[in-house]
């Protein structure tokens, strides 16, 4: 199967993809954020670092990010993955694709996520997690909105919003995203990787539009 990796910005909905490659197709989803606030958690001089940048919506630098980020990546043997989060920058994706050749990996697809910014204002900040379950809601949208306010639909667990979710915090990744990670796209487009979906749509159509790259890629 085809690996996958995403470029989007801040609250696209790169989640909502990965989920569903995981739980359809067995993919393995490395998510550099979660590898970033599972280290932010710890009590460590790392940990207290990664948690002031994650705060103040910087990107922690290649020296911290990349080596974890290629020890879970070895993990995968020959298992489809999903990268989400990484690469960020041309450098990185020059590491990556330095990486990719040591694997002897070639076969992936770039999914590049367009969607407005209005629309990813009110993802990111009315973004609502389960801290028990992992699962996302959303207070803007009345098909994310739990049925109960405040409360896991499935845990009953008080809902949680992630420190990195704040209105300032979106407003300065989203212009780090434009600055460092938009170029990316004219990257990928050069070597016949890059896809791009309208992120805009509904979740429906936004799986559909991510299952026929895939497919039509494996062809």
């Amino acid at each position: 199967m085809v690996s996958v990796i995403l470029i989007a910005p801040p609250a696209a909905g790169k989640g909502t993809i990965s989920n569903f490659l995981v739980e359809t197709y067995g993919y393995k989803h490395i998510s550099t954020g979660e590898l970033l606030r599972n280290v932010a958690k710890e009590n460590s001089e790392m940990g207290l670092k990664i948690k002031s940048l994650l705060q103040a919506g910087m990107f922690v630098s290649d020296e911290i990010i990349l080596p974890l980020f290629k020890e879970e990546l070895l993990k995968c043997n020959n298992t489809p993955f999903i990268l989400d989060g990484i690469p960020r920058t041309i450098e990185q994706a020059n590491y990556l694709n330095s990486l990719f050749q040591k694997m002897n990996v070639d076969n992936y697809a770039v999914i590049h996520m367009d969607i407005e910014k209005e629309v990813l204002e009110k993802r990111a900040v009315g973004r609502r997690i389960c801290p028990s379950c992992k699962r996302s809601y959303n207070i803007f949208f009345e098909n994310f909105k739990p049925k109960e306010e405040g409360v896991c639909n499935t845990c009953q667990q008080k809902l949680i919003q992630r420190e990195d979710d704040s209105f300032e915090t979106f407003q300065k990744r989203y212009e780090t995203y434009k600055k460092e990670t938009a170029p990316l796209i004219k990257y990928y487009e050069q070597k016949n990787k890059l896809k791009t979906i309208n992120a805009n749509l509904e979740q429906e159509e936004i799986i559909r539009h991510v299952l026929n790259i895939v497919e039509v890629t494996n062809d």
